[in-house]
């Protein structure tokens, strides 16, 4: 099927057609995310630094770039001049580098916080209680050129749809008793990013406001 009949396929099945289609486009051409952004996709997900400036530097400036990987603090400084939203920030030394760097170059970053709700060691992000120390802590006030909108988190790779669903609704629980919270005031909790090809269903049903999906609209990844 082509990128069009996919993403045709693909918004007939969203339960929620106000979540925000995140394009994964990590190891696709540039042909391939041009047909998508010609079919009116404006955001697109990387998750490798090198990747996405290239990407970056012949793509219509329009785009809003979202990063998804797990970012290193050394990287940075060479998407802060025009990332949209970084997805993973799972460290208080990481915010704070997106904050030194957003001041470089004078933007405010929006960012949403990674909490770790799969039963995976290989997934990242904050326990409850790290998320809480970090929401509550001095040091994130400080951080003028960071804005948090929100939280994300991804579910375990299995095939159980319970596991999926109770690990998706566990981060929404965790987003609505936060927003009852006295927030500094670089917060302003609006999305939950979960859901990607395999789960977007269930998330949206649980309250995700944007899914990461590359598969369902690309195909397989291409490796160089």
């Amino acid at each position: 099927m082509s990128i069009k009949e996919n993403l045709q396929l693909l918004k007939n099945t969203f339960v929620n057609p106000e979540c925000l289609l995140v394009a994964v486009s990590k190891t696709h051409p540039v042909e391939a995310i041009g047909q998508a952004y010609e079919l009116g996709i404006r955001d697109f997900g990387e998750n490798k630094v090198q990747e996405l400036e290239e990407k970056q530097q012949v793509l219509p400036k329009d785009i809003r770039w979202h990063f998804i990987g797990h970012l290193q603090t050394n990287k940075v400084k060479y998407i802060a001049p025009f990332i949209y939203l970084i997805h993973g920030v799972d460290s208080l030394k990481l915010l704070t580098e997106i904050n030194k760097q957003a001041e470089k170059v004078d933007r405010i970053i929006q960012c949403l916080l990674q909490v770790y709700i799969a039963k995976e060691e290989s997934k990242f992000g904050l326990d409850e209680k790290e998320l809480e120390e970090l929401v509550q802590s001095e040091a994130v006030k400080s951080l003028t050129h960071v804005k948090i909108v929100g939280l994300m988190g991804m579910a375990t790779f299995t095939d159980k749809e319970d596991v999926v669903r109770q690990e998706f609704r566990n981060l929404k629980s965790i987003f609505d008793k936060l927003k009852t919270k006295k927030l500094p005031p670089n917060f302003d909790l609006r999305e939950i990013s979960i859901g990607m090809t395999g789960d977007y269903t269930i998330a949206q049903e649980e309250g995700s406001t944007m899914v990461r999906i590359g598969t369902a609209i690309f195909g397989e990844r291409e490796y160089k």
